[in-house]
């Protein structure tokens, strides 16, 4: 059975804050433009998907709001959050306005951070993923989850990111999706996420930014270069 459409949100922290475990390899400015960058083909990819009715960004940058609302998604203004759960809030929050706004729709929580997320890969997870429950896609290191999707009008998002939150996704009834999709698993924090992404295929915007801060010259080659 197809799923309904589904809406899909994002969460993006401010970008000083972002991409900490790259400071040994990348400037601050530098780490700001990736993340932007990866964003961008995050969001790409995901309105590239026919299922995908709508992407929220949902965010406390003006800079990111900014460049989510260029690339056409909605931009959601993360709530004034008391408790250490930042992440999980906002998603929540934003996945609450979209039913508030839409009525009993699906939703999908991603990653910012997969620049070599194929669209292909996202419609066949979405097909997959069972109806009625919520589903999760491990992420490559095996550990957190790249995306939450629902597949239900009414139940909650019920966000679990954060250390270790595969398991924790899964403990609270997550279905485990099994599907190889290499590019939607591979969320970047680190140096050798950034190079297997490059193996991967990068998106235009992530390949770009590689490109000008010299980051790989296997950034320029459409296969494995040896530098």
């Amino acid at each position: 059975m197809r799923p309904h459409a589904v809406h899909a949100v994002i969460a993006v922290k401010s970008l000083d804050l972002a991409k900490t475990r790259l400071a040994d390899r990348l400037r601050p400015e530098h780490r700001a433009r990736l993340v932007l960058a990866m964003l961008a083909d995050t969001v790409a990819a995901a309105a590239a998907v026919p299922l995908v009715r709508s992407v929220t960004v949902v965010t406390p940058d003006p800079v990111v709001a900014e460049l989510a609302g260029g690339l056409g998604a909605h931009v959601h203004p993360e709530p004034r959050i008391a408790d250490s759960d930042g992440l999980n809030t906002a998603l929540s929050d934003a996945a609450d306005a979209l039913r508030r706004r839409h009525g009993a729709v699906e939703l999908l929580a991603l990653q910012a951070d997969l620049p070599a997320l194929r669209p292909e890969e996202l419609a066949d997870m979405l097909t997959v993923a069972p109806v009625g429950k919520r589903a999760v896609v491990v992420d490559h290191a095996g550990t957190g989850t790249a995306a939450l999707v629902v597949r239900d009008g009414v139940a909650p998002l019920d966000p679990r990111f954060g250390a270790d939150s595969a398991r924790r996704h899964i403990a609270a009834g997550a279905a485990d999706l099994t599907g190889h999709w290499p590019g939607l698993r591979l969320d970047v924090d680190t140096a050798a996420d950034l190079d297997l992404a490059v193996e991967l295929g990068a998106g235009d915007a992530t390949r770009a930014v590689l490109r000008d801060i010299g980051w790989s010259c296997r950034v320029h080659e459409p296969v494995r270069h040896v530098c």
